[in-house]
């Protein structure tokens, strides 16, 4: 068998090199030259296709509808990520800082499925006898897991072949390399080589394959792009620094919803499912305080309270301080504008700090009142009614705008007990709702007035 010859070639503008080198002599970009094989078809005119095709072209109405059944993990919260539970044949892509919880999660997944699905655990980062030391940590059965300590592809791959799982975790991409490169393992070409093989394997023998991913220090996927295009799901495991909640995102999805999201918290005993998120993004004051607004936003499909929160107070600094953790800066900014354009209240010479309690992140529009809100009431030191909610989008001409699915919200809402909701007038429900109270907004100078 001839052995495959490896070229150089640049990602970026497609020339082939005879040797690696740091920038491409065509594109002149840096760091873009990858190892890959070399295309051994030969080269030519093409003159067209001569031989039987093995496919025919179909009209998609004449295509039947087939049933997926999914495999439900057990982790309710996991499933709901996923769309409902694990589709066969399916590649997931999970990815997360160091130490966040990826393999703990994933060990305990394989230990909740090892008794109905088998399961193959692969790492290439911990021994046998480091897994099983986290395993009986975690109070796991090891009864049934299968697990095994290999980076070579094609004998991962051969292992597969003859355990037959139904679910197999490797532990992670970065580590795997194939016998076909020379390169180092975690270079880009053996990272999108492996990654393929498994892709392929996968969709053969209908066995879900999950993944391992590291990320770089800005957050982002570490190694190619195109390592995403190529899964089913990408999974990103976030938290913010010495929290114990884990939060599991959707970002891509093709069997389900994208930015769903799963609430975990981090034990002793490994990680456990967060039934009721809103809770714990509710600080429960004793009593109201100002410059706190609690609002209902949408994260997949599921509504999660959350309290904002806002200190204004007057500035000795040339630069009065603009601070916003959990919500966009950019936003704040506009807000501050709109406040000052439409509600009459200059905030130049004052710090202002935004909060979103719990360390969540959001990008939503519908937390532009509550934002407006918890800032007129801390400049004018009057808290807000209590058991209140609020949500809208505010723009630029002052209006107060609708957004997405706000009689869920409001349904959420009035199931925590809150009685008065302060929304925009075309959420407004058609019908009233038990115990809840609507006051419909049109504009700031309207929303403003309400506050008194």
């Amino acid at each position: 068998m001839a052995k495959n010859k490896n070229i150089f070639q640049c990602e970026e503008c497609g020339v082939q090199l005879s040797k690696w080198a740091g920038q491409c002599p065509e594109c002149r970009e840096w760091n873009c030259v990858v190892e890959t094989v070399a295309d051994t078809a030969p080269r030519g005119r093409f003159s067209g296709f001569s031989g039987q095709l093995s496919n025919e072209v179909k009209n998609l109405s004449s295509i039947g509808q087939s049933h997926v059944d999914r495999m439900a993990t057990g982790v309710a919260e996991l499933d709901r990520v996923l769309g409902g539970g694990i589709v066969p044949g399916s590649v997931i892509l999970l990815g997360g800082d160091p130490g966040i919880g990826k393999s703990t999660l994933l060990i305990q997944l394989v230990a909740a499925l090892a008794g109905r699905f088998p399961s193959l655990y692969i790492t290439g980062e911990e021994s046998l006898e480091q897994l099983g030391m986290r395993a009986r940590r975690l109070e796991l059965s090891l009864d049934g897991i299968r697990c095994l300590t290999e980076t070579s592809v094609e004998q991962i791959l051969g292992h597969a072949g003859s355990e037959k799982p139904r679910l197999m975790v490797v532990d992670s991409i970065q580590t795997v390399y194939t016998e076909a490169l020379a390169s180092a393992p975690g270079s880009v070409a053996q990272i999108r080589e492996s990654a393929s093989a498994l892709v392929r394997w996968a969709k053969e023998h209908h066995c879900c394959v999950i993944l391992v991913g590291h990320v770089t220090k800005e957050g982002a996927l570490a190694g190619p792009r195109v390592l995403e295009h190529m899964v089913d799901a990408v999974l990103y495991f976030e938290s913010d620094a010495g929290s114990r909640f884990r939060v599991i995102r959707a970002v891509k999805n093709r069997f389900g919803a994208v930015n769903e999201l799963g609430m975990f918290a981090m034990t002793g005993k490994g990680l456990r499912e967060v039934k009721n998120p809103s809770a714990i993004f509710l600080s429960g004051h004793d009593q109201p305080v100002s410059g706190s607004a609690v609002t209902v936003v949408r994260e997949g499909t599921r509504p999660i309270l959350l309290e904002v929160q806002a200190l204004v107070d007057p500035s000795h600094l040339n630069n009065p301080r603009r601070v916003s953790l959990g919500l966009e800066h950019n936003r704040l900014a506009m807000m501050l504008a709109v406040l000052h354009r439409h509600g009459g209240v200059a905030l130049a010479d004052h710090d202002v700090f935004i909060n979103v309690v719990g360390g969540m992140r959001v990008s939503e529009t519908g937390a532009d009142l509550p934002m407006l809100l918890a800032l007129y009431s801390s400049f004018r030191d009057r808290p807000l009614q209590s058991k209140m909610i609020c949500f809208g989008e505010i723009g630029l001409s002052g209006e107060v705008r609708p957004v997405p699915d706000g009689e869920q919200r409001l349904k959420e809402a009035a199931g925590h007990g809150f009685n008065l909701a302060m929304i925009p007038a075309a959420n407004a429900p058609r019908k009233p709702l038990a115990g809840l109270s609507i006051i419909p907004l049109r504009s700031v100078a309207e929303t403003l007035e309400r506050l008194g």
